[in-house]
């Protein structure tokens, strides 16, 4: 009621949200807290010129949608059009400073994780804002991770995104994975983008053999992380799939062959069924090519197929 009568009091608004937050310790407090996003967001619109408020209304928001996560409570009635929209409001007012877009893009890819928010972050227009704090933050970890998340969880969704938006992702998420290579949970995510970029057919002819050697990089880099292992098999399956020149470079990158980096990734990962499947599903693709199943027979694959089978029979 504070909140609503005050509106249009930028002080009032203020203290409200960090009277809020004096609650956030409080296991009881969190399901009516999370009523309240609504009326963060809109106090946030409100009073857009307010970096300030901004700021403390996105740690809050953040703060109570992690731990209302955490204790498996219901956020998706909190996580309307209203709300979405008001944070891309945020986005592009503010979209030079750098710690607010952290915050705000660390929430929108928590937020993004709801079917239903997804679909009303693509209907406000949020790839293009993404696309462009990618560029002009590329040395930001936190925003690269977060931008790569969310747009991992926009281009998996069935919404119909414009594919010309798509395809300039491409190589604004390579540029990400290429400068985070040696951060395992930026590349990751990078690694899930692109597999999505990929599956949807926006990668142009001239990028492959490039998204080819930059995701041998990133297994050759990371082999210990399963998730990537899993995301960059799955995306170098898919260029595979799509294309001789990925399949060349594959074996010829000058680096080393791929087929050695999928060796090292089985013996991190031989126990872990979902990373074998989709080591497995990578071969399935590398066979396609006569000259990959001479290098593979030379790299005595056909033993690891073996053990593979024997480890997992009912698989």
């Amino acid at each position: 009621e504070f909140m609503q009568a005050y509106w249009d009091i930028e002080e009032a608004q203020a203290k409200a949200v960090q009277h809020l937050a004096s609650f956030l310790g409080d296991k009881n407090a969190l399901p009516c807290l999370l009523t309240f996003t609504e009326l963060i967001t809109s106090a946030m619109k409100t009073h857009i010129d307010s970096l300030q408020l901004q700021i403390d209304g996105c740690r809050l928001l953040l703060e109570i949608l992690s731990q209302a996560l955490e204790q498996n409570l219901d956020v998706e009635t909190s996580l309307g059009e209203n709300v979405i929209n008001a944070l891309l409001e945020t986005v592009r007012k503010h979209s030079e400073n750098e710690e607010l877009l952290s915050l705000v893009c660390t929430l929108l890819m928590m937020i993004s994780a709801s079917e239903v928010a997804a679909e009303n972050l693509k209907k406000a227009g949020l790839i293009p804002d993404l696309l462009m704090i990618m560029r002009n933050f590329l040395h930001n970890e936190q925003i690269c991770l977060s931008c790569c998340g969310v747009l991992w969880s926009l281009v998996v969704s069935e919404y119909n995104i414009d594919q010309a938006l798509l395809k300039s992702a491409v190589p604004a998420t390579s540029a990400v994975l290429q400068e985070h290579l040696q951060n395992g949970m930026v590349a990751e995510t990078a690694c899930s983008a692109l597999w999505a970029l990929s599956l949807q057919g926006c990668l142009a002819e001239n990028e492959y053999e490039s998204t080819t050697a930059l995701l041998l990089d990133a297994l050759r880099m990371n082999p210990e992380r399963p998730v990537l292992v899993k995301n960059a098999c799955q995306a170098l399956a898919s260029l595979l799939r799509l294309s001789e020149i990925s399949a060349f470079r594959f074996v010829m990158d000058s680096k080393g062959s791929g087929i050695n980096l999928i060796k090292d990734a089985y013996h991190f990962h031989c126990d872990d069924p979902e990373v074998v499947e989709n080591i497995c599903t990578l071969m399935n693709e590398m066979v396609q090519y006569d000259d990959i199943v001479l290098d593979m027979v030379s790299q005595k694959m056909k033993e690891l197929l073996s053990e593979i089978k024997s480890r997992f029979p009912s698989s």
